[in-house]
């Protein structure tokens, strides 16, 4: 059975250094025009009534990978070029990726902690 709803409701993310990572988040999330809201200590990024990446701070564990759905190619190049402005390391510049399927368009920023952030366009 199929559902209409997401299988992920949120990502909750630790980091070492929050106002780094606040720095880091808040630009990079800008081409989806996220909002940052405070939440008890923490923040939280997304689309206004949608902040579903948090980040608080905490130990963080070995690195993780989140890939975004991107609306086009203008925001996964966005993305990419914000990560690096805020402080990101370069772990994928933004192009199609001939391993995946037809029309794969991503770019991939490591964040302050390490974690593999992916922006991602699908062409169809």
């Amino acid at each position: 059975m199929t559902s209409p709803h997401l299988f992920i409701d949120h990502v909750a993310l630790p980091v070492a250094d929050l106002e780094a990572s606040r720095r880091f988040y808040t630009a990079t999330l800008a081409p989806w025009g996220a909002r940052e809201q405070e939440v008890e200590g923490a923040y939280a990024y997304g689309p206004p009534g949608r902040e579903d990446l948090l980040i608080a701070a905490g130990d963080t564990g070995p690195p993780i990978h989140i890939a975004l759905a991107a609306f086009d190619r203008f925001t996964v190049d966005a993305f990419h070029a914000a990560g690096l402005e805020a402080g990101g390391r370069d772990n994928g510049a933004p192009g199609l990726r001939p391993r995946y399927p037809a029309g794969y368009y991503a770019a991939y920023v490591l964040d302050p902690d390490g974690n593999n952030i992916e922006a991602v366009f699908h062409e169809r």
